[in-house]
């Protein structure tokens, strides 16, 4: 983490709200990418991070290392996506044609919309692992302390996540 982050995050515990959403602002974009690969749609990821963001600000002065601060947020995010997820239950799901709509505004944002739909369908842990080392750039020995499970594991999950990503790509790569 940049010294200057750190200033912020520090700041942030104290108090200081100008500081809480310089940080917000900085990392919006992976946090709301993050919140769309659990929840798949806009609305619901929009709703996750702004119920993280609240949560955060309100729990900030519990955060113990600065340094962990992204790595705090992204555990808020995911945990309120759940949330969400699991609110969906009585909800009628999109048709098609919205969801198809959402994803031709998603290709303005990232290039790799076949990629991201294709993380969307891995398993939970799976999607998780791929999520905090590729999008966020968390090292093994991170991810492992994130999720609570050996390091070992972490890589399994890896090498197994890629396998069924690069099944599913030439899978779509044959049919278009």
């Amino acid at each position: 983490m940049r010294e200057k982050e750190q200033r912020l995050v520090k700041k942030a515990i104290k108090g200081n709200r100008q500081a809480f959403e310089k940080l917000i602002k900085e990392h919006y974009e992976q946090i709301y990418r993050t919140a769309f690969l659990y929840v798949h749609n806009e609305a619901d990821a929009l709703d996750a991070v702004q119920e993280a963001t609240y949560q955060a600000i309100i729990s900030i002065h519990t955060l113990k290392k600065p340094e962990y601060f992204l790595t705090w947020f992204t555990k808020i995010v995911i945990r309120c996506s759940s949330k969400i997820i699991k609110k969906r239950t009585n909800v009628v799901q999109m048709s098609e044609e919205v969801q198809n709509q959402l994803q031709q505004q998603l290709i303005q944002y990232d290039d790799s919309i076949h990629i991201l739909d294709a993380v969307r369908q891995l398993k939970e842990n799976y999607r998780m692992t791929i999520i905090l080392f590729y999008y966020h750039d968390y090292s093994i020995k991170m991810i492992s302390e994130f999720m609570g499970i050996p390091e070992g594991t972490v890589k399994t999950n890896l090498s197994r996540g890629k396998a069924m990503l690069k099944k599913y790509l030439q899978e779509e790569e044959s049919y278009g």
